[in-house]
């Protein structure tokens, strides 16, 4: 008794050290058992057959998508008046016509005449001690103001520059107007021309126009890109013009009308 009154706290750790290798040596053989189990449960459920599922209807999504790739195509201006009613006009004459036969698109072009930069040798001042002095007329048909449309003569000398031209170069003798060529080197665009007594040089800077307006029994003769035409009770500006047609503008909507122009054979 003595023996376990003195050693009694190491029979104890003894004991419970004992009783942790049999629980140590329990696990060991445990676990593969409760693996082995819950792999017997994970076969049993997986070996049964498992029914796939129904493939998914997507016919009203399919026939949703196809319609999106071919829209509904309507027609608001010809068959449609809803949104676009027609418009009757009287004519000079007191008739009265569709719309779809009146307005901008019924005005016709009768002529377009090219607006040129034309430049002409005159005459060779005698030799002073500033070189040869060159008479050149100038007319710009397609300026903007029309006192600057008219033909000017201009003075100038080789090197001289003025607000159309300078004169670059000169071939051959000034006593000899006849074999003479003038190289001018123009100010707005930097291309050089040859100039020479019998050859003048000519440039296309745009173009005016005659129309008329058969229904209301208008024509306007020399008009040019801004002018503005009133028919067909709306104000039409030209907004472009070249060599075969006209563009007009309606101030109310804004819309382009492209006028062709087909010249007499």
């Amino acid at each position: 008794m003595d023996f376990v009154k003195k050693h009694y706290e190491k029979i104890l750790l003894s004991v419970v050290l004992l009783g942790l290798m049999g629980v140590l040596v329990f696990m060991l053989y445990l676990i593969p058992s409760d693996r082995q189990r819950l792999a017997d449960i994970r076969l049993s459920i997986i070996s049964h057959a498992v029914k796939p599922l129904d493939p998914l209807d997507l016919t009203r999504e399919t026939n949703v998508s196809a319609r999106l790739q071919s829209p509904y195509k309507l027609d608001f201006s010809t068959t449609n008046k809803l949104f676009n009613p027609v418009p009757w006009q009287r004519k000079a004459d007191g008739m009265l016509i569709k719309g779809s036969q009146a307005g901008p698109t019924a005005a016709v072009v009768t002529k377009i005449t090219p607006l040129c930069l034309i430049l002409t040798l005159d005459s060779i001042e005698p030799t002073n001690e500033f070189g040869a002095r060159y008479v050149i007329s100038m007319e710009r048909q397609a300026a903007v103001l029309p006192a600057q449309r008219g033909k000017r003569q201009h003075y100038a000398s080789v090197g001289e520059k003025n607000e159309t031209f300078t004169i670059a170069d000169v071939n051959g003798s000034p006593g000899d107007p006849a074999q003479l060529k003038l190289i001018l080197q123009l100010t707005d665009t930097g291309e050089r021309a040859t100039l020479s007594k019998d050859k003048p040089f000519r440039r296309t800077d745009g173009y005016a126009a005659d129309l008329k307006y058969d229904l209301e029994g208008k024509k306007w003769q020399g008009q040019r890109i801004g002018a503005d035409l009133k028919f067909a009770g709306d104000d039409n500006i030209i907004v472009a013009i070249n060599q075969d047609t006209v563009i007009l503008l309606a101030r109310s909507n804004q819309k382009k009308t492209t006028l062709t122009y087909s010249p007499s054979p």
